[in-house]
This record gives C-alpha cells, structure tokens and sequence, in this order.
C-alpha cells in the first residue's frame, strides 16, 4: 500500500504541479502535443489537405485522443480528490478535449470540435509562472460587474432604437425596395446603426436616404457610449485594487476601501502620481 500511494503521489507532482524539473518537463510535452493537434484539426478543415490526407490525419487525431484520455485518467487516479478535479475549469476543459473525437465516430464534422483545445494552452499561465499577470484580469471583471446595469440600460435603449427606426423604413420603403418586413427593416438598422453597412439592403427613396442619414448619425454618437462606462467602471476598480494591496512597510491589510494611508504605520497605500 504504501509503495502505491508513493507511486501516486509521485506522479500527482508530475501531473499537478510546475515546481518541480519533471513536472515542468511533463506540462511543456503536454502544450506541444496540445499545439500539434490544434494545427492537425486546422490542416484538416482544408479541402485539398483532407481529400489526400483524410485518413492519416485521422489516425494522428485518434493517437492525440487516446493521449489525452490517458492523461485525463492519470489524472483522475493520482488526485487526491477525483471529483474536485473533474468539475473544476481544467478538468472540465480536458474532458471537453476527449469527447468531439468520440462523437467524431457518429459524426464526422464532430472533429472540428476539437479545436476547443486551444483553451487547454491556458496551461501556459502556469508554466511560464504568468499568474500574476493572469490575475489582471480581475479588475476587467470588476469593472464588467459595475458596468452591467448601465450597459444593460443602453442595449435595451438601443434596441428600441433599432426597432423604431426599422419599423418606420418599412413602412417608408416597402417590400418593393428590400425591406419586406420589420425584422428585415430592423436587420437593416442594425447594420446601419453599427456602421457596418453591408450594403444588401440600401433605401431608395428620398425620405429613407433621410432616416438613413439620421440613423448613421445616431450609430456615431453613441457608440462610444459603452466604451466610456466600462473605461470608468475600470479605472473605479483598479484603483480599489491599489487601495486594497498590502502595506508595502508593515505588510497591514484589510484597509478601508477608501483609505490612502496604512492605519498602522502611516505609510502611504498608493502612489498618488500614477
């Protein structure tokens, strides 16, 4: 019993973490292999490659298959808790990279599924020690949540927008000139709205050119509007985030969010010049 459970403890640090020789050398193998499959499958999704090739891409697809569910059972057998692991982002990520090419026995476009490997490179952040530029990404998520009931407010405006100004195209236009019904009229207000302009469906009456000129006014003063709540919703949590940070004399945390000195040693929490 014990020589199996020094066997399973010496593969979960081969498997789980970077800290050591083997394990950085094992989850470097595994970004390879990860990256040769993804170009595999993109290979694959070229006509003239897949009629020559079809059949040999398939088997190098079924060899990577068979190495990840390898790896996904080694990896369920050596943690010390299975299911903790199974329904945590990574475990469900590795699962997800096993099932298309199951599915691919059932269904052969199923294959292209297996591009959602791609996510499995997120392991690269662990490798290459990048957590701490990964926990960046904290403050966009802050500001995404104190930004969610205004930019909310300014969908539900825009759409309203969209809704009225195609509404009135149809009536205005008609079915002779493209807009055959609301949706369509309301497609067409989108497209204008955004700027984009396809250009499928223009108005042909001086009366819709009218509407038309008003709406791409309209799309260029506010589409900035979103851009400039998320940008101040940001910058509220980036500084929240230095007000939070430890004291870099006494290392005191848990200041008050608004507080700009440390309450212990007096030393100031942020550099008010940045």
């Amino acid at each position: 019993m014990n020589g199996n459970n020094t066997w399973r403890d010496r593969l979960y640090v081969i498997i789980f973490q970077t800290d050591t020789v083997a394990g950085r050398r094992f989850d470097k193998t595994l970004l390879l292999i990860i990256f040769a499959s993804l170009v595999i499958v993109i290979l694959d999704s070229i006509d003239e490659v897949h009629q020559n090739y079809a059949d040999v891409l398939a088997y190098i697809e079924w060899g990577f298959t068979i190495i990840f569910l390898g790896e996904y059972l080694l990896r369920l057998y050596c943690s010390p808790k299975p299911l903790r692991y199974a329904f945590s982002f990574y475990g469900l990520v590795d699962l997800l990279a096993i099932v298309p090419g199951i599915l691919a026995l059932y269904y052969s476009d199923a294959q292209y599924l297996l591009i959602i490997r791609v996510i499995r490179m997120l392991r690269i952040f662990r490798v290459l020690k990048l957590g701490p530029y990964l926990k960046q990404a904290h403050y966009l998520l802050d500001a995404l949540r104190g930004s969610k009931q205004k930019i909310l407010v300014f969908l539900l405006s825009v759409c309203t927008l969209v809704t009225v100004f195609g509404t009135l195209m149809y009536v205005v236009e008609g079915p002779e000139h493209g807009f055959t019904s609301i949706p369509k009229g309301i497609y067409w207000a989108i497209v204008t709205l955004t700027t984009v302009g396809y250009g499928d469906i223009v108005p042909r009456t001086v009366l819709g050119q009218v509407i038309s000129s008003l709406v791409m006014i309209t799309g260029y003063s506010i589409i900035a509007v979103p851009t400039g709540i998320f940008t101040a919703e940001l910058a509220t949590a980036m500084r929240g985030g230095q007000l939070q940070h430890d004291c870099p004399v006494c290392k005191k945390n848990s200041h008050e969010h608004e507080a700009s000195f440390c309450s212990r040693c007096g030393n100031a929490l942020f550099n008010k010049m940045e």
